[in-house]
């Protein structure tokens, strides 16, 4: 591969470097909730807003949760994939198995505003505040549902949810008896998945799972191969007992992979390096238990252990430990209260080994997290509830954070809310803001961020849901934000380096609306819609004198619009048409054209337990790209995915 050298600013290579039962039970159970009605589905059981079990309908948020149906029927084979139903975000395709994935603008690879739970586990690396989204895998056949909160969710889960809240939950380990094993491939990837679940003694029952995938090289649009091909294995297993009162799961994962990085780059102007593969390995154990005390009240506790091993050579290589401990009791004091309140601590160990490329100093580090939360709701009248909630959490590099949140929810009638909320919230410091050198020895380039604090925002929301008759439901939110301490790349005194800092301020606003109509019995159509403004500007005493500024970086890779419109018929004969369009305004910089792809599903079920599926994507129109710079852009052309699954 012909070597090129790229003209970066050091900031941005960094951040390069980087991210561098029955027979057929499984199956059925999987396709009832295609059925459900549209009051059926905003009376889904969700979670993630109050972090106890609510009605969708009741949620004063701006939430919109994608089923298991909803998956299955999309035809996409990864947890990225799925979440390009959630109208309110914004998921981009770097190359074969990259993306970028944000809530209300500030995307990037590294995009570090966006919290990420799975079963109730934080993934974001404290290397960088964000989500590395190769290692984030599953069998979506076990995802329940995926809860999507665009917003603030700092009270409640802690710093660095400034913009939304991603909840992944999986079924019981009761809902997947049996066996089932998915094969598929196509002209772009393959995989191939099995998984056995059974009873575990009178009150318990398990699943085993193994998954392995397979993603090839991806094209510029000239049509050069891109050498970005990634393979990966996954094995995990799931565990619950009910007894009684009392209700425990254990569940782990482990993972291991490899990918090529696309492009040779560079880290230091004018000098270039062959990349090398990008190895992944990890595994993790979570362990909860939950105690209901009344029929209101209950207490619950968890703790998780993640181990992570990513190497992206030449650049650096990570070896990370983390333990996580949260305990919650959740009752209601009075008729007209109800209120949870928790505790939570985190601990990680991060040893990096260092390059003469790029060097994180000091190149081991403990880290700890420990933080205290309440949130009461209070029913000024039937109609009429408050929400107040507060977190205080304490982190190594600034001391305590405060981050207190109010809620109002009025519901004019039973399928009516109107909600309004004022939230605080910050995005703590990670290693990549404070300990990042660049070269890897002196004289440095970049000199880290000694003084780098967190990153504030002010957010206030307003929104309304409801369902306008029995076949039409939909939702609307605007958001004004006000952000304070953004991160920027600060010329030192001395002209002959940089060195991050908070010189960056501004506002974000924005519109998201999304519905549904049952056209008829069988015929359901959804529709989203967003519209995003970002104005943000450097301080006057900023220093941030580079070719591209920190403005342009933070504000170029997000979308002004986007819309989504999808279909789903049901067809005689067991059949089933799925048809997605979406569309993507242009990304300023570097500039991304605008585009419209449009995907199609078609489904056939020839027995019981069994499903054959065909899926092709970006069916019309020439191929293209969705992020970064042209001479190194993927662009995605016509796909195809057949896909048999069957259980026994």
């Amino acid at each position: 591969m012909r070597l090129t050298c790229w003209r970066l600013s050091v900031a941005a290579a960094a951040s390069t470097l980087l991210i561098g039962s029955a027979a057929g039970a499984p199956v059925q159970a999987q396709l009832a909730l295609a059925d459900l009605s549209l009051e059926d589905l905003s009376n889904i059981e969700i979670t993630s807003v109050s972090k106890r079990t609510e009605r969708l309908s009741d949620a004063p948020a701006s939430v919109f949760v994608i089923t298991n149906d909803d998956i299955r029927r999309s035809g996409a084979t990864s947890l990225p994939e799925a979440l390009r139903l959630a109208p309110n975000l914004q998921v981009a395709r770097v190359n074969a198995d990259s993306w970028a994935i944000s809530a209300r603008g500030f995307n990037s690879q590294s995009a570090n505003k966006l919290l990420v739970l799975i079963d109730g586990r934080s993934v974001y690396s404290p290397l960088f505040s964000g989500v590395f989204w190769d290692v984030q895998d599953l069998m979506l056949e076990d995802v329940e549902r995926i809860e999507v909160i665009s917003g603030p969710g700092g009270t409640l889960w802690g710093v660095n949810a400034v913009n939304g809240v991603v909840n992944v939950t999986t079924k019981s380990a009761a809902a997947t008896p049996g066996n089932l094993v998915s094969a598929g491939g196509g002209n772009q990837e393959a995989q191939l998945a099995f998984r056995h679940g059974g009873a575990l003694g009178e009150n318990g029952s398990y699943r085993v799972y193994g998954k392995q995938t397979h993603r090839s090289n991806t094209d510029t649009a000239n049509g050069t191969e891109i050498n970005d091909a990634a393979n990966a294995t996954q094995l995990g297993f799931r565990a619950d007992w009910d007894k009684g009162l009392d209700k425990y799961t254990l569940q782990g994962d482990a993972y291991q992979g490899k990918k090529e990085q696309a492009l040779p780059g560079s880290i230091v102007t004018g000098t270039a390096f062959a990349l090398g593969e990008i190895t992944m390995s990890g595994a993790n154990l979570v362990g909860r238990w939950e105690h209901r005390l009344a029929e209101d009240s209950n207490v619950s506790g968890q703790m998780t252990y993640d181990r992570v091993d990513r190497s992206v050579r030449p650049a650096y290589a990570e070896q990370l430990d983390i333990f996580d401990w949260q305990l919650q009791h959740a009752w209601r004091p009075s008729a007209d209260q109800s209120l949870v309140w928790g505790a939570e601590y985190r601990y990680a160990f991060d040893r990096l080994d260092n390059s003469a490329y790029v060097a994180f100093l000091p190149d081991h580090v403990k880290q700890q997290w420990a933080s205290l939360f309440a949130q009461d709701e209070i029913t000024l009248r039937p109609s009429l509830r408050l929400t107040l909630g507060v977190r205080v959490e304490e982190n190594d590099y600034t001391g305590s954070e405060f981050l207190p949140s109010l809620r109002l929810a009025w519901k004019p009638a039973e399928n009516h809310l109107v909600w309004g909320a004022a939230s605080r919230t910050v995005r703590a410091p990670s290693r990549l803001d404070r300990d990042t050198f660049v070269p890897g020895q002196p004289p440095f380039l970049l000199t880290g961020g000694p003084d780098f604090r967190s990153e504030v925002a002010n957010v206030y929301e307003l929104g309304y849901r409801g369902q306008a008759s029995p076949s039409v439901s939909y939702a609307v939110t605007a958001y004004h934000a006000d952000y304070d301490h953004l991160h920027t790349q600060e010329l030192a005194p001395s002209n002959t380096s940089v060195f991050f800092g908070n010189g960056m301020q501004g506002r974000v606003e924005g519109l998201e609306t999304w519905g549904s109509l049952q056209a008829t019995a069988t015929w359901r159509l959804h529709a989203g819609f967003t519209r995003l403004w970002q104005h943000l500007w450097l301080k006057p005493d900023s220093r941030d004198r580079l070719t591209t500024n920190s403005v342009g970086l933070a504000t170029g890779a997000n979308p002004a619009r986007q819309w989504l419109l999808r279909s789903s018929l049901n067809l005689p004969h067991d059949t089933e048409l799925d048809v997605t369009a979406r569309y993507v305004s242009e990304l300023p910089l570097p500039r991304v054209p605008s585009y419209t792809a449009l995907d199609l599903r078609w489904g056939w079920r020839p027995r019981a337990g069994m499903e054959l599926s065909i899926t092709g994507q970006n069916l019309v129109g020439p191929k293209h790209g969705e992020f970064s710079p042209e001479a190194t852009r993927s662009a995605f052309s016509r796909a195809v995915f057949v896909e048999l699954l069957s259980s026994f």
